[in-house]
C-alpha cells in the first residue's frame, strides 16, 4: 500500500527504489538454487560453486560503501541508472556464458553493478521523504524488497527444473527495463554535492583485502596451505585489510567512517550481524545444495524448503519491530538467533534420504520465528544508535557487513568440506552454522543496550530496514 499523502514524484521514487533494490536482492536469493545446475552443465566442483557466489560478494561487499560517495559526486539518479544498465548487461552475458570461469568473472562485474543499486535507492528515499513519511517509506521498501526472498528461489527452481538455469539471470532484464522507464517518467533532476572526494584507494584496498583471504580459503583445498598460490594472496590480503583500516583513519573523506563504531549498539550490532548473516549465508548455501546433490530434491523443491522463513519475516517483522520499540531490541536479538540456531541443530537428523516434513520443516519453522524476531530489532538497534544524518552511511555499513559475512563463511566451506559433499560434511557445516547463530545471540545479550527512549516513547522507533 502506498500512502495517499505522498506526491506523484514521491510515489514514483519509492517504486523506483523498491524495484532497483529488488533486482539485487532477487539475484542474491536465487543463486543457491541454480548452483548444482551450473556445475552439471559447465563443470567444476564445490570450489566453482563457492566462486559463483563469492565473486559477486567480494565486489559487492567492498564497493557498497563507495557507492554513497559516487552518488554524491555524480548524482543519485546517474549512479542508479548506471547500476541498472550494467546489472542488466552483465546478467545477459552470464546467461549466455559458455564456461564456468567466465560466469565467475562476470559475477564479479555483476557485484560492482549491484553495489550501486541498494545504497543509491535508499539514498533516494532518505533525501525525498522526511519525518513520519520517511519511516513509512522505509517500511514499504523493506516489505516489498523482502518479497524477493520468496519470488527468487521459487522462480529459480521453476526455471532450473523446466527450462534452464540461464533464465535465472536473463529474467533480471524485465524489472530493470521497468525501472529505467520509470526514471524517464520521473524526469528528476539530480543533486550533486560539491567538494566530495571519492576514496579510490580505500576501495582498492578493500577489494584486495577481501579477495586475497577468500581466494586462499577457497583454493587451499586444491593447492594446499603451503603453496605460494594460497599463502601469498592470504598475506597480501591481510596486509591490505590492515592498510585499509589505517587509511580510513587518515583519509579526508573515508569510505568507512570509523567514528560510527564508537557507538556501542552500532558496533555490537554489526558484530552480531557478522555472526548472524554469516550463518544465514552458510546455512542457506549448504542446505539448498545438499537437498539437490545428495537428497535428490528437484531445484523447485529445494527452493521451497525455506519458503516459510521468507513468509514469516514479511508477516512478523513489523510485529516484532513494534515489540522492540516497547521493550528494546536486546531480548529479541538474543532469543531470535538462539531459536534459529536450534532450528539448524535439528537438521542433524538429515541423512542421504530426507523427509521434508519430519527432518526439514520443524527446523525451518524454528529458524523462521527466530529470524522474524531478529531482523527488525537488529536494524532498530544499529540505526537507533546514530543520528538521523548518519542513517544513510550507517545503513550502508550494515549492508556491507552482512554481505562480507556471507562472503567469508561461504569461502570457509573449502576448509570444512573435504572432497565431495557427504552427510558428515553436511553435518559439520550445519554445526558451524548453529554456532555462528548462537554467537550472534550471545553478542547481542552481552553487548546490546536498550535505549532509554524505548521505554519512554515506544512510537519513536522506525520501521525495520534490512
Amino acid at each position: 500500500m502506498l500512502y495517499r499523502s505522498v506526491t506523484r514524484d514521491q510515489r514514483l521514487i519509492l517504486i523506483i527504489a523498491i524495484l532497483a533494490s529488488f533486482v539485487a536482492f532477487l539475484d542474491g536469493s536465487v543463486i543457491n538454487v541454480a548452483l548444482p545446475a551450473i556445475r552439471d552443465e559447465l563443470g567444476g566442483g564445490l570450489s566453482t560453486q563457492q566462486w559463483v557466489v563469492d565473486a559477486y560478494l567480494i565486489t559487492l561487499g567492498s564497493l557498497i560503501l563507495l557507492a554513497g560517495s559516487l552518488s554524491d559526486v555524480f548524482g543519485r539518479i546517474v549512479i542508479l541508472r548506471t547500476g541498472l544498465v550494467s546489472f542488466g548487461v552483465v546478467s545477459l552475458l552470464i546467461a549466455v556464458a559458455p564456461t564456468a570461469e567466465l560466469v565467475i568473472v562476470l559475477r564479479g562485474f555483476q557485484g560492482i553493478a549491484g553495489a550501486l543499486l541498494v545504497p543509491s535507492s535508499l539514498a533516494l528515499i532518505m533525501s525525498t521523504f522526511r519525518g513520519a513519511a520517511q519511516a513509512r517509506a522505509i517500511g514499504q521498501w523493506t516489505a516489498w524488497t523482502s518479497a524477493a526472498f520468496i519470488i527468487g528461489p521459487l522462480l529459480g527452481g521453476i526455471f532450473v527444473d523446466l527450462i534452464s538455469w540461464r533464465l535465472v539471470f536473463a529474467i533480471n532484464v524485465l524489472p530493470i527495463a521497468v525501472t529505467l522507464w520509470m526514471l524517464v517518467v520521473l524526469g528528476h533532476r539530480d543533486e550533486r554535492k560539491k567538494d566530495t572526494r571519492i576514496d579510490y584507494l580505500g576501495a582498492i584496498l578493500g577489494i584486495v583485502g577481501l579477495g586475497g583471504p577468500v581466494f586462499s580459503l577457497i583454493e587451499q583445498g586444491n593447492y594446499g596451505w603451503s603453496s605460494p598460490a594460497v599463502f601469498v594472496p592470504l598475506v597480501v590480503g591481510l596486509l591490505s585489510l590492515a592498510a585499509f583500516i589505517w587509511w580510513q583513519r587518515r583519509a579526508p573523506q573515508p569510505m568507512l567512517p570509523l567514528e560510527l563504531f564508537r557507538q556501542r549498539n552500532f558496533s555490537m550490532g554489526n558484530i552480531a550481524t557478522l555472526f548472524i548473516y554469516g550463518g544465514l549465508a552458510l546455512g542457506g548455501f549448504i542446505v539448498v545444495v545438499y537437498l539437490q546433490e545428495v537428497a535428490g530434491f528437484g531445484a523447485t523443491q529445494a527452493a521451497l524448503a525455506f519458503l516459510p522463513s521468507s513468509i514469516a519475516i514479511i508477516l512478523l517483522s513489523s510485529y516484532f519491530g513494534s515489540l522492540s520499540g516497547k521493550f528494546g531490541p536486546r531480548i529479541f536479538m538474543t532469543l531470535g538467533p538462539l531459536l534459529a540456531s536450534i532450528g539448524y541443530v535439528t537438521f542433524l537428523s538429515m541423512q542421504e534420504s530426507v523427509n521434508y516434513f519430519t527432518q526439514v520443516l520443524p527446523g525451518v519453522v524454528l529458524f523462521s520465528v527466530g529470524m522474524s524476531m531478529t531482523v527488525a530489532p537488529l536494524t532498530s538497534a544499529i540505526l537507533g544508535a546514530i543520528s538521523a544524518r548518519q542513517a544513510g552511511i550507517g545503513s550502508a555499513v550494515n549492508n556491507a557487513v552482512s554481505r562480507i559475512a556471507g562472503l567469508i563463511t561461504v569461502a570457509l566451506l573449502g576448509v570444512i568440506v573435504v572432497g565431495p559433499l557427504t552427510v558428515e560434511n553436511f553435518h559439520n557445516v550445519v554445526i558451524l552454522t548453529a554456532v555462528l547463530l548462537f554467537s550472534g545471540a550471545m553478542v547481542s545479550f552481552v553487548g546490546i543496550r536498550n535505549p532509554a527512549r524505548c521505554e519512554a516513547k515506544p512510537t519513536d522507533v522506525a520501521p525495520p530496514l534490512t
